[in-house]
């Protein structure tokens, strides 16, 4: 069947080829045309939350569609978890930007103005826009409410009890921590094209997973498997904004090209893109520690919320990851976190590197400084103290397998940083000098899909077929969006077969042509895609070996036989017998693996303008045995950067559900001139799950960054910071003359 339909695939998407890949002539979904292709716009909401009352649509020139939920030939829910997301709305609106109609046709222009003919009526109704105001309406009503879950580990409740008991004996240390929006900014806009024919609907488009568009359009659209093809095409970014959104945009274009029977566009501008695609969720967090006698933690109190914006989408998902990380990289005893997820008529909040992480690792990280800084400790010894280890257990009872390679890492961290040699100079603070502050962070991320998800949910198949050119096809679903899947990927085939890598051949994914290996998210390609790639090529290695020596067997004078049908080997995830998880009590290995890093941060703050100057970076990480550490470099430094964006200047504010920084005028991200060189190194330490040893690695970086910029900020000038983004309107409030301690801010 796999080789019927690799004959029968119809699509521009060239062969990569490394020389055109670095020759910048790639062709993106926007440069590709299509015979007869039209465009589409969407019709979107002016208002946060209201009943549609009425509905006046103007009259249309010939060429020209308007597309409702009405011709939505199959479900009008995107298939996500809950499946509470419509493509177009129905009765009722939720958010500022939500989609009501599609309207395609041939010229932009005209396309504009029948958009500004429309006319919906609206009856509004009480919108909720806080996360605060959710948990208020939560208590009335449960549809306030996406998820609320409890884990524990050991007995808090009897800490708690002892701590009442004995108050000397005890000290309780709390704080609030919060994070905001962040806008993916990735350098290509969302974009999708469909077309229609003989039945069948194919879509192309930019996106990181085409078996997650697959099974949305197949549920949308009422049609069987093989009557829907996606074709990833070359991707310019997605950081995981294009995990879910695409969904719905080919949703849009597919219902557009089967009512007006001809290929359908749409690529988003940049205001489009940003107003209605989907946000990093904020976070609310609390955190409460005990200590005893020693200044040991043994009990910690955790309660985080997230607003998931108007529809579920992930958000349940993005929740459990952070309430498994609330207790970071620390073995802390007696544990009890909860973790909520609500619902806001805000626009909906999506997958964002690190998933949750970074909101449940800035909370804990940020209470550890907090702890050591009350307690007149260094940072980095308090943190080191509480380190987990091999044979510790994790929040949720899961067992660490592997070596903790965290004070090697910590060490080599410091020794990078000379740390020993600075401290920051709170002490001698005036208004002729900037402030100079350093801040430390330790954390954990988890590799591969949360809890059974692997297991159950994805069960990834890989492929590889040989060429009749001699060369190998690998067949994965996983795509290429500038982290560097084509070439390490294409290494282990390399290596293992000993080809050269000009001889693997992996093109874009095609769901007709390559199996559902699952999609390019959670930190999950490297190590588990990986290791299937490589098993396949163990496997094929194999088997081309029995054809060498059964040539060379043959009888003098005879002519070779050649082989009837080319070489294919395909695998399929096996979850280790060792991995033990628990989807409904959520107890057990929630990851297979891990994998961890340290930041150290130096910042100066200007005590006039309040600017604060990032000093130095560095980073050492742990992520198994880099597949390619060019790469791994790059990936670990970007995401650095992309963390300090989110901690200090990329403000984005929601008034009455509407983006403000709706632009990247005004929506700011980082350049190389805001940030100094950024170090970075790892340590070897070989996970039993990857090929040769690989862990996660893409997301990692990402999630430990913005705690060590925030402690930085907050060494500098001697108060907690508690929220991010720090801006210096937000230091605005404090006071910086010569001999006051600053306010808390």
């Amino acid at each position: 069947m796999e080789k019927e339909q690799e004959k029968n695939i119809s699509t521009p998407v060239e062969r990569v080829d490394a020389r055109r890949k670095i020759s910048g002539s790639e062709r993106y979904i926007d440069d590709m045309d299509f015979d007869g292709l039209i465009h589409a716009r969407l019709y979107t909401s002016d208002v946060s939350r209201a009943r549609i009352k009425s509905v006046r649509l103007p009259e249309l020139p010939e060429g020209y569609v308007i597309v409702s939920w009405k011709d939505v030939p199959g479900k009008n829910r995107v298939k996500m978890i809950n499946d509470d997301w419509p493509f177009l709305a129905e009765d009722e609106v939720n958010y500022y930007g939500e989609p009501i109609f599609v309207v395609a046709g041939p010229e932009p222009e005209k396309i504009e103005e029948i958009l500004s003919k429309i006319h919906v009526e609206y009856q509004e109704l009480p919108p909720v826009y806080t996360i605060e105001d959710a948990l208020e309406a939560s208590g009335e009503s449960d549809g306030w409410l996406f998820a609320d879950y409890t884990i524990r580990k050991g007995d808090y409740e009897s800490v708690e009890k002892a701590f009442g008991r004995e108050p000397g004996k005890y000290r309780v240390i709390e704080g609030t921590y919060s994070t905001g929006l962040q806008e993916h900014a990735y350098l290509e806009p969302q974009g999708m094209v469909a077309t229609y024919r003989d039945g069948k609907v194919t879509i192309f488009g930019s996106m990181q997973c085409p078996y997650y568009v697959k099974g949305a359009l197949v549920q949308a659209l009422g049609l069987p498997e093989d009557r829907v093809q996606i074709v990833q095409t070359t991707t310019g970014g997605g950081f995981g904004g294009k995990e879910d959104y695409p969904s719905l945009l080919a949703g849009y274009v597919a219902f557009a090209a089967i009512k007006s029977g001809k290929p359908v566009k749409i690529v988003l501008d940049r205001r489009e893109d940003i107003r209605l695609t989907t946000k990093r969720h904020p976070s609310l967090a609390h955190v409460k520690s005990i200590l005893d006698e020693n200044n040991r933690v043994v009990g910690m109190d955790v309660d985080i919320v997230l607003d998931g914006g108007a529809y579920e989408g992930l958000s349940s998902v993005v929740l459990q990851r952070s309430i498994f990380v609330a207790t970071g990289a620390y073995d802390i005893p007696n544990v009890r976190v909860r973790g909520r997820a609500v619902r806001t008529n805000n626009v909906p909040r999506g997958a964002f590197r690190g998933f949750g992480g970074p909101q449940g690792i800035f909370a804990i990280e940020m209470q550890m400084d907090r702890i050591a800084r009350e307690l007149g400790l260094d940072p980095a010894d308090f943190k080191a103290a509480h380190f987990l280890g091999k044979g510790d257990s994790t929040v949720t009872g899961g067992v660490i397998r592997s070596d903790v390679k965290l004070d090697e890492m910590l060490e080599l961290a410091k020794r990078m940083s000379s740390y020993e040699e600075k401290r920051s100079n709170r002490s001698n603070r005036s208004n002729r000098r900037p402030f100079h502050g350093r801040g430390i962070s330790v954390f954990i991320h988890g590799c591969g899909f949360t809890g059974s998800g692997e297991r159950d949910k994805i069960k990834a198949r890989v492929g590889l077929r040989e060429l009749p050119d001699g060369k190998v096809a690998l067949l994965v679903a996983n795509v290429e969006m500038g982290q560097g899947a084509q070439t390490t990927l294409r290494k282990i085939v390399s290596d293992t077969l000993d080809i050269p890598i000009s001889s693997v051949v992996y093109d874009n994914p095609d769901t007709d042509r390559v199996p559902d290996s699952g999609p390019t998210v959670a930190s999950r390609t490297a190590m588990i895609v990986g290791g299937l790639v490589r098993e396949a090529s163990l496997e094929f290695k194999s088997v081309l070996e029995d054809r060498v020596v059964g040539s060379a067997e043959s009888a003098p004078g005879e002519p070779l036989k050649q082989p009837e049908e080319p070489i294919e080997v395909f695998k399929q995830y096996r979850q280790p017998p060792e991995i033990s998880w628990d989807d409904e009590k959520f107890i057990g290995d929630a990851y297979p693996d891990y994998s961890w890093g340290v930041n150290v941060v130096d910042v100066s703050v200007d005590p006039v303008t309040r600017e604060v100057t990032v000093e130095g970076i560095w980073g050492v990480y742990d992520i198994g045995v880099p597949l390619d550490e060019a790469i791994a470099r790059g990936q670990m430094q970007g995401g650095i950067a992309q963390g300090i964006g989110w901690a200090s200047l990329e403000v984005m504010e929601e008034r009455e559900g509407r983006l403000v920084q709706d632009s990247l005028t005004d929506y700011i991200i980082p350049t190389s001139m805001d940030l100094p060189d950024i170090e970075v190194d790892f340590v070897m330490n070989p996970s039993p799950y990857g090929p040769y040893g690989a862990k996660g690695a893409g997301e990692l970086p990402f999630v430990g960054i913005a705690p060590a910029y925030a402690a930085a900020v907050s060494d500098a000038l001697g108060v907690p910071m508690d929220s991010i983004p720090i801006t210096p309107e937000k230091l605005l409030n404090l006071k910086f003359n010569k001999g006051e301690e600053p306010e808390s801010a």
